[in-house]
């Protein structure tokens, strides 16, 4: 199901809320109702993609529901549009994960840049704009487009099939994770771990190996470079998929 929904969440239904609400539905966009609960949030939460919390003066959601809420910016990127009196707006933008925040706007707030701002998550939604990036480096184009098959409905996924095309690319793009084939022609894998190490731009950028070996030998030989990891290039699917979001979990 796809996560087109707004969930405005407050203390109560107002009159102003209603409004947002209007104006929303107004603009093509579907929103729900849920006071602070976390109980009614959850059973309500599927398709929910934007939450927007109101509130008023003095009503802040406990620290129950702000850690809800974060857990599921975490386990499934739903982002939050914050309302309300500036002290409150500051302190949860400073204890609040940056990933978390969409917007946070200060009452009052001008309706008509809430419900562009509300299109606009959408629209960059769709569009994969929040989607984690990875760079797939290898050298057989039938493995690059299996890759690709498996990760393109989670993640934006970018492929090149030599290590010099990685080094060209990163040079004009940004990436999350590079999943690296260790056994290439020309520029190993290994090669180009150490020219991305010693580039001030692209020195930090996580790096996987792929390796078609599972020999005790070539597995040491691969940790030895002190990668982020390594997968075994006939890893099925559920296990890619699983490896790369725990991994992006940790590293959030």
């Amino acid at each position: 199901m796809s996560n087109d929904r707004v969930m405005m969440i407050a203390e109560k239904e107002t009159f102003m809320i209603r409004v947002l609400e209007k104006k929303l539905e107004d603009a093509g966009v579907e929103c729900s109702f849920k006071s602070w609960n976390v109980n009614d949030i959850h059973d309500s939460w599927e398709g929910t993609g934007l939450v927007v919390a109101y509130m008023e003066e003095d009503q802040r959601p406990s620290e129950h529901v702000m850690h809800f809420l974060m857990d599921k910016n975490v386990d499934e990127g739903v982002r939050v549009i914050f309302i309300g009196e500036k002290p409150d707006i500051d302190q949860i933008v400073e204890q609040s994960p940056e990933d978390l925040i969409y917007k946070a706007f200060k009452r009052p707030i001008d309706n008509d840049d809430f419900v562009n701002c509300v299109v606009d998550h959408f629209k960059k939604l769709e569009s994969g704009e929040f989607k984690k990036s990875i760079l797939v480096v290898d050298d057989d184009a039938n493995y690059l487009s299996l890759v690709r098959e498996w990760l393109k409905d989670t993640y934006k996924v970018s492929m090149v099939n030599s290590g010099l095309q990685a080094i060209k690319w990163l040079g004009k793009n940004k990436v999350d994770l590079i999943l690296l084939d260790h056994e290439m022609p020309v520029t190993s894998g290994p090669q180009v771990l150490e020219m991305l190490r010693s580039d001030e731009e692209t020195r930090n950028i996580p790096v996987i190996f792929l390796t078609g070996k599972n020999d005790k030998e070539s597995v040491m030989a691969v940790v030895a470079l002190k990668p982020e990891g390594y997968l075994l290039k006939n890893i099925e699917k559920k296990e890619l998929l699983d490896t790369l979001n725990d991994y992006f979990l940790l590293h959030k």
